[in-house]
């Protein structure tokens, strides 16, 4: 139970460092807070298009999993850019620009408006945003480039899609295609913002860079508070299930579930493809670990080799298992919600929105793993639907029709 097996297979590894006191212990302030959370919330409520995204009953399917309830938070939506990403690259966005104009003219308590107005142009305007993408975090970057009025620049990977990268295009921001995975990007990306003056707005960090992917990271904490309140007050869930990617969704999420609640949080369990797995090897090694190869697996948003470190100061103690799952069960589950069996609604969920929520049904399906994780008839799950047809291409490959034609 405790030993993973090969890399390309389904596995559970239970943390053996997992723990439920003091939130990521003394450096709390230092890596995401309350009062941060709090300014992130009330100037992206503010923004133009801003709603929350549904929280959806999925009845049928927990009746068919033999759990008790099974929420998704579907962030398909938001603000029109198919993504929970919008939240946190765009913020970035803005937290970075209202830096450089508070240092540039003296200006202060800035807001979104204020940019989006105008009122800065002459210094937005020659100011530069960059990062690196496999599509959602560099589409949000892009809009929020647009939405303040300052150039984008966005790298992408070999194996990102044309679809993907027309939709960063269309948002007016300039692409530059690279070799290699993802980090081999991230890397390109890091150099030629030194060499052009470009401002990096990453949604990983590593050393010396980490106030901006802190920032994308109190983004997403919006997604999470509305999840809160959205909750049934007298059904909290007794289990989370979120992918990993970098970590800085599932470290936003258990953050935020973890601050709140404290020991009474859920129990966290982390989900990656089994050829992109950094987070899971680095639990097993007890230490950030490095994930070589091409990363190839349709769940682009999670085709990541190497783990945030900030991410990762709150899931090495956060999070009580992580997971690895297969390209199959991925798409399985897509197809799985897009024609539900039962009485609930159907939902157009991409090939990264699913992973926390294939997972599930799959520790559900094997008793061990049920008993490992404590997944019974009483349990509530709660996943995050973190895209929709981000990549319409795919999406009709591997459902069998466009998303258009999925109505609820």
């Amino acid at each position: 139970m405790t030993k993973p097996l090969t890399r390309h297979s389904i596995e559970l590894f239970l943390n053996p460092r997992a723990a439920t006191g003091l939130p990521y212990g003394p450096r709390q302030a230092d890596v995401l807070n309350a009062m941060e959370h709090a300014v992130a919330m009330t100037e992206i409520v503010s923004w133009p298009g801003y709603v929350e995204t549904p929280l959806v009953r999925l009845d049928g399917l927990a009746l068919r999993a033999g759990v008790a309830r099974i929420w998704y938070k579907d962030e398909s939506g938001r603000f029109g850019l198919g993504s929970f990403k919008a939240l946190g690259g765009a913020y970035a966005v803005f937290r970075l620009l209202a830096n450089e104009i508070e240092q540039k003219s003296g200006a202060s308590n800035l807001s979104a408006s204020d940019l989006a107005e105008g009122h800065y142009r002459e210094i937005i305007s020659g100011l530069t945003v960059t990062c690196a993408t496999d599509g959602n975090h560099g589409r949000s970057v892009a809009w929020g480039a647009r939405l303040f009025g300052c150039r984008c620049v966005i790298y992408l990977h070999s194996t990102v899609s044309e679809s993907r990268q027309a939709a960063i295009e269309a948002l007016g921001a300039t692409v530059v295609r690279t070799q290699g995975n993802y980090d081999d990007s991230v890397r390109h990306a890091a150099a030629d913002a030194k060499t052009y003056g470009r401002f990096v707005v990453s949604d990983t960090s590593y050393d010396g860079y980490m106030d901006v992917p802190r920032d994308v990271m109190q983004g997403y904490t919006v997604m999470v508070a509305e999840t809160m309140r959205q909750l049934p007050p007298k059904e909290r869930p007794t289990h989370i299930f979120v992918q990993g990617g970098v970590g800085g969704l599932a470290a936003a999420v258990c953050s935020q579930f973890w601050e709140c609640w404290g020991a009474e949080r859920p129990r966290f369990i982390v989900v990656e493809p089994d050829r992109a797995d950094c987070l899971y090897q680095s639990a097993y090694s007890g230490a950030p670990t490095v994930v070589e190869g091409a990363l190839d697996t349709i769940m682009a948003g999670l085709a990541c080799g190497e783990i945030s470190l900030l991410a990762w100061e709150i899931l090495e103690t956060g999070v009580d298992a992580f997971v690895k799952i297969s390209d199959e069960a991925a798409a399985d589950c897509m197809r799985l919600l897009a024609f539900p069996l039962e009485t609930d609604a159907p939902v157009v969920a991409g090939e990264s929105a699913v992973a926390g929520l294939a997972g599930a049904l799959i520790a559900r399906r094997r008793p061990e793993w049920s008993a490992a994780l404590g997944l019974d008839g009483d349990s509530r799950i709660l996943v995050f639907g973190s895209e929709g047809a981000t990549d319409p291409g795919m999406y009709e490959k591997i459902v069998g029709c466009p998303a258009e034609q999925i109505k609820p």
